[in-house]
């Protein structure tokens, strides 16, 4: 049955250029929407910039240019790095635009009319790096008397007016809302961080700022700018059209998932719900965070020299290798390592020898001894009805896993039907058959490119382009490479092209002494 379904993206900072670690999230998000879509679901995918906060305004004063010149620019750049891994976003929201101003206004004055917005002062440690004030619990003092935040970020001490959202009212409905929705929060490292942080008592939140100007105005109080986190959250709702509930896009919220990374769970989990309650807004229904990646060992730093460019790295190994990697090194919600060797092997072993080989020697027989024309479905064994039953088992298979957003289980269940493939084509041994029963040959031919249809059908989220490629030589047409159509046979008869290689070995140069 057909159902809507709504998956974001953080929406990144443009505060640097797009490396590894946006490319992952923007990937994640792309094959979960992908594997949606081919399930005949109603997919609305949003990503998108973040581009207000004293950060920005001091980076693009720095550059000599106007902070909106410096924010086209970055947001540019984060389209682009989505174009360049083929993510397909429904949605792509500027935090800049119009629209959006219009959806952080509403939000704060839906907020502000149910009583929880208040006009103090505040003074206290502030990390701009961070856009976020500290307390005093969290606070590193080093020798030399400079304070640092949990992140390592420099803090300086601010006195200004500020307004406050009362987060400290919102405790018991918080903890009540994890406990009832045991899944909100996903996985279970920082539903743990969340819980214990919220359970030792929540402070008033400064909402607004007057040190600078480059931010959504406050409405009604144009001295004040939104505290860049509030304005940012809202983007979500920018994104199906609020505040207009006529849009057609409304009715994809609430979001059935955000995806972020670990760094800013603490927004999305306790911040965003205490504004949508306190706004009469329905609350997503799932927040995941995802691990972070280190280089060879190493975190990415720009010092280090070390911060990895996902088109470099594309256009090195291939897109389609590049994000099957990301997607299989580790399970998804757990930290990341990057490594050459590691994503080498991947592509030799399970791409070019696992899955290639066994699509080539299935086709090129197919052309060899069947004129490369596809056979009708024959007689079934016992092994042959084995292996098609665990074929019908992977979609619902693959389905449960991605409701999970356990995405290398997926694959780890799709790779065990590949290896299960290529030990039913070496205990058959068509190539012995072809002399001694040519039609019992032809129906294990057949039995392997349904097997084979099934993996490219269910490998497209993951491998767009290389999977296109490789139903295009299994004869599956346009209208026939949705999962629904995995239910019917291929029509025989069918003649099938040219059977290409598609998983080039990669070998690495030697280095020049």
């Amino acid at each position: 049955m057909t159902r809507r379904f709504t998956i974001t993206t953080p929406i990144f900072y443009v505060n640097g250029a797009p490396h590894i670690g946006h490319a992952y999230t923007s990937i994640a998000c792309d094959v979960i929407a992908r594997f949606h879509r081919l399930d005949g679901n109603d997919v609305l995918f949003v990503s998108g910039t973040d581009e207000h906060g004293q950060k920005v305004e001091q980076s693009a004063k720095a550059q000599n240019v106007p902070p909106q010149e410096f924010a086209d620019r970055i947001s540019q750049s984060f389209r682009q790095m989505q174009k360049d891994m083929a993510v397909q976003t429904d949605e792509f929201i500027r935090t800049t635009e119009a629209r959006h101003k219009k959806a952080a206004q509403t939000l704060w004055e839906k907020v502000a009319e149910s009583g929880h917005i208040y006009l103090d002062a505040y003074e206290g440690w502030y990390s701009t790096r961070d856009e976020m004030f500290v307390g005093e619990d969290e606070i590193t003092t080093h020798p030399d008397g400079s304070r640092t935040a949990p992140s390592g970020a420099p803090l300086e001490w601010v006195r200004e007016p500020s307004y406050f959202f009362r987060l400290s009212e919102f405790q018991d409905r918080l903890l009540k809302l994890y406990e009832e929705n045991p899944d909100f929060i996903g996985p279970h490292g920082p539903k743990r961080e969340i819980i214990s942080f919220v359970k030792q008592g929540l402070r008033d939140l400064s909402i607004s700022r007057t040190s600078f100007r480059w931010g959504v105005e406050v409405p009604g109080d144009p001295d004040h700018v939104m505290y860049v986190w509030f304005d940012a959250l809202a983007n979500y709702l920018t994104a199906v059209g609020y505040p207009d509930m006529q849009d057609p896009r409304h009715v994809h919220w609430p979001a059935d998932v955000h995806v972020v990374g670990k760094e800013i769970i603490r927004f999305h989990c306790i911040y965003w719900p205490a504004f949508l309650m306190a706004a009469g807004l329905p609350l997503p229904k799932r927040v995941f965070a995802h691990g972070w990646w280190t280089v060879e060992g190493e975190k990415m730093s720009k010092s280090l020299g070390n911060v990895l460019d996902p088109k470099a790295l594309a256009d090195e190994f291939g897109l389609d290798q590049l994000r099957f990697f990301l997607m299989r090194e580790v399970p998804f919600g757990g930290d990341s390592n990057f490594s050459r060797r590691s994503l080498i092997t991947r592509m030799n072993v399970e791409l070019a020898n696992d899955l290639g080989n066994l699509a080539q020697r299935t086709l090129s027989q197919v052309a060899r001894n069947l004129g490369g024309v596809l056979p009708e479905r024959g007689t079934l064994t016992e092994d042959d009805e084995k292996i098609l039953a665990q074929a019908t088992l992977l979609p619902d298979l693959t389905r449960r896993h991605i409701e999970r957003l356990a995405i290398s289980d997926a694959l780890e269940d799709i790779w065990k039907l590949i290896r299960e493939a290529n030990a039913y084509i070496d205990r058959q041994a068509p190539w012995v058959l072809k002399k001694e029963n040519p039609a019992r040959m032809a129906d294990v031919l057949r039995v392997l490119v349904d097997v084979i249809r099934t993996v490219a059908t269910l490998l497209q989220p993951y491998m767009p382009d290389t999977m296109e490629k490789m139903l295009d030589q299994l004869g599956v047409e346009t209208g026939e490479r949705h999962i629904a159509a995995l239910e019917t046979l291929l029509p025989g008869g069918r003649t099938l092209p040219k059977p290409q290689g598609l998983f080039p070995r990669f070998v690495e140069e030697e280095k020049q002494a």
